[in-house]
């Protein structure tokens, strides 16, 4: 029933509203995604529970960021607790850190290229070169995958000219920034609809308060799931 392609965003307090919406979701969905949000909740304990006991597969959204020993040295720690996504940010000396991090595992590394929540007068507050943001994605994007990645995070706006890169095959597409149909954007910029972003080239798509804060989010993933053809 359900399909991997879908990870949901568990983007709420703590581990036991974690859980309790995996629960309440079942079988719907296989794949979820616990960030920064929930690491002081027990984030890190729920990922263990629903990958051990419940045979879900995890994406821990970390966006470590650091001197490249720091992150080779957390990366390390967290590839001993047998997940299957882990984000860094896609500077090529951060990437190639927690590829070394995480040798020997089957974690896989992904380069977060520009966040789905910035446009460009983000990027000019923070001082980033010039260039339109889907030039600057595809650029760190391919010098993500040049330094190792198995990844990269992009909005799904940016898929296809991600997925048109020689370096791109073989390397997975991720991307939050997708809203189904009659969804509201919420803070994303750079969105589009689930069906379009896996149309666009991206492997996963990640969609979280649509589902999670539905009436019903067992029946708000099935939905999404359907939109995924």
């Amino acid at each position: 029933m359900s399909d991997d392609r879908l990870i949901v965003a568990l983007d709420v307090p703590n581990a036991v509203a974690g859980l309790d919406l995996a629960e309440r979701i079942g079988d719907a969905v296989s794949f979820y995604k616990i960030g920064l949000g929930m690491l002081t909740g027990g984030g890190l304990a729920l990922a263990n529970e629903l990958k051990q006991e419940h045979g879900k597969r995890i994406f821990l959204d970390m966006k470590l960021f650091d001197i490249g020993n720091t992150v080779e040295n957390a990366v390390r720690g967290l590839a001993q607790f047998d997940l299957d996504f882990l984000t860094v940010h896609g500077d090529p000396h951060v990437v190639s850190a927690a590829k070394q991090g995480s040798a020997g595992k089957d974690l896989k590394i992904l380069a977060v290229t520009i966040l789905t929540s910035l446009d460009r007068s983000d990027l000019d507050a923070g001082l980033i070169k010039p260039g339109e943001v889907q030039d600057l994605v595809v650029e760190r994007a391919g010098r993500a995958f040049d330094a190792g990645a198995d990844g990269v995070i992009a909005s799904p706006l940016e898929a296809a000219l991600i997925r048109a890169l020689p370096e791109s095959k073989g390397r997975l597409i991720v991307t939050p920034g997708v809203r189904p149909m009659g969804s509201a954007s919420g803070d994303q910029k750079r969105i589009q609809t689930p069906k379009d972003a896996i149309a666009s080239g991206s492997d996963h798509i990640v969609v979280g308060r649509p589902i999670y804060q539905a009436p019903d989010p067992r029946q708000a993933a099935l939905d999404v799931v359907a939109e995924l053809g």
